[in-house]
């Protein structure tokens, strides 16, 4: 994707709105690196912030109303201009850039935020429906510029808190909160997903990540609601079954089951017997859980036990069709982690496509250390890790060579939402 400049943001500013811009700001996409599909359920994810970002522009308008404008929109051929009264913000029935921008000024108001006139221009790097955190960089990005063009005191917890209630509770998405905090603290962080939304910042910054961009498009809001459904059946059909002393933590729905209290051996049986896919729902989400954390041991830096993660070579050897030996080599072993949850959301949750996993599966033959979907899946994104660079590259010209994906980048780990330039 070409790189956007700062400079031409301000020159196509001026040409639109005929007027001066007061400030850019810009936040980053993010890579789903741990604990996919398990921060709606309460659970925490791990994110990564990367080198491709969402540029805001703005200013002050002149007139009495807002006026915002997409290059993206534009470049598509798409419906690229909104207009809209600060005090009277509605969400159109349509799907439309706009009602992110609509949602944004609606969740500061929620707060008795007062947002005067302003004009907006955005062009992002992030690609709609790439599963790289599209819609939570555009609205972190806003309101994080708004926060600095009006001057309303907010920090940056609470932007990340007001870019989710944006989508989630205005919008409706039914989303987690990995994507807007992601973006909004930058980094490789762990983010808890039960108040107070704890945020970990963890130095890691080994290997080399390759994003990989497979060309199908998707949408959370046509995936996410499917698996809420079915765990929360998936729910009902066990509680039916299990003996009094084994219900510990389960709750009726999967926003209120305490996870992290249930024993996944003892109701592996259980699960394994219910009819597809209930049973698969919870066991995926169990089996992320338990890989997640020995994922976090091995990024701080904390003892590992080879032995109890055995359970990683027993899934890899059915997904890859051959043996995984375990390595006391942190890196390679967190890149075994990956490859294990990509085989989860495969298998368990039905979110990857057969396309897909044969990428994934290329992307271990070529000496990746590790490979999973970013996203919702269904499309998306696919992410890779590997050694170096050279490595990387190596991964990322035979996979397009081979024409296994639409396209793709080697990133970099990123900060969070910033101030790019003050005029």
């Amino acid at each position: 994707m070409p790189k956007i400049f700062t400079k031409d943001l301000v020159e196509e500013y001026r040409e639109f709105f005929s007027s001066d811009p007061e400030l850019i700001v810009s936040a980053p996409g993010r890579i789903d690196f741990l604990n996919t599909h398990q921060d709606y359920k309460g659970l925490p994810v791990v994110g990564a912030a990367i080198n491709l970002r969402t540029y805001v522009v703005l200013g002050r308008s002149r007139s009495d109303k807002n006026v915002i404008i997409s290059r993206n929109m534009r470049d598509l051929g798409e419906r690229y201009v909104d207009t809209f009264s600060p005090d009277r913000p509605e969400i159109l029935r349509e799907k439309f850039f706009g009602n992110y921008i609509r949602a944004s000024v609606i969740s500061l108001r929620l707060k008795n935020f007062e947002i005067q006139p302003f004009y907006a221009y955005i062009s992002s790097e992030v690609s709609i429906g790439s599963g790289l955190g599209s819609s939570g960089t555009l609205l972190v990005s806003l309101i994080y510029g708004l926060n600095q063009l009006f001057k309303l005191g907010l920090d940056i917890h609470q932007i990340a808190e007001l870019a989710y209630i944006a989508e989630h509770d205005v919008l409706g998405i039914p989303c987690g909160r990995l994507d807007q905090y992601t973006s909004a603290f930058g980094g490789v962080v762990k983010i808890e997903t039960r108040p107070p939304y704890r945020v970990e910042n963890i130095d890691f910054n080994e290997g080399v990540f390759i994003v990989l961009d497979t060309g199908i498009r998707h949408s959370t809001g046509d995936i996410h609601p499917k698996r809420q459904r079915e765990i929360d059946y998936a729910l009902e059909l066990l509680k039916n079954v299990l003996p009094e002393d084994l219900k510990r933590g389960l709750g009726t729905h999967y926003y209120d089951t305490m996870w992290e209290d249930i024993d996944l051996e003892k109701i592996e049986h259980y699960l394994i017997n219910m009819p597809y896919p209930y049973g698969n729902r919870i066991l995926f989400t169990l089996k992320m859980q338990r890989s997640t954390e020995d994922a976090l041991r091995i990024l701080r830096g904390e003892k590992i036990d080879l032995e109890n993660m055995s359970y990683l070579v027993d899934e890899l050897r059915i997904f890859l069709n051959k043996k995984i030996f375990l390595t006391e080599d942190r890196l390679r072993l967190l890149g075994i982690i990956m490859t294990y949850q990509h085989s989860l959301l495969s298998r368990l949750y039905d979110v990857s496509l057969p396309t897909i996993d044969l990428v994934v599966k290329k992307i271990i033959d070529l000496g990746g250390l590790g490979a999973k979907i970013s996203g919702a899946g269904m499309g998306g994104s696919i992410i890779a890790l590997a050694d170096d660079h050279k490595k990387a590259q190596k991964i990322l010209r035979r996979v397009l060579d081979e024409k296994l994906v639409s396209r793709g980048w080697i990133v970099k780990i990123d900060e969070g939402v910033r101030v790019d330039e003050r005029f």
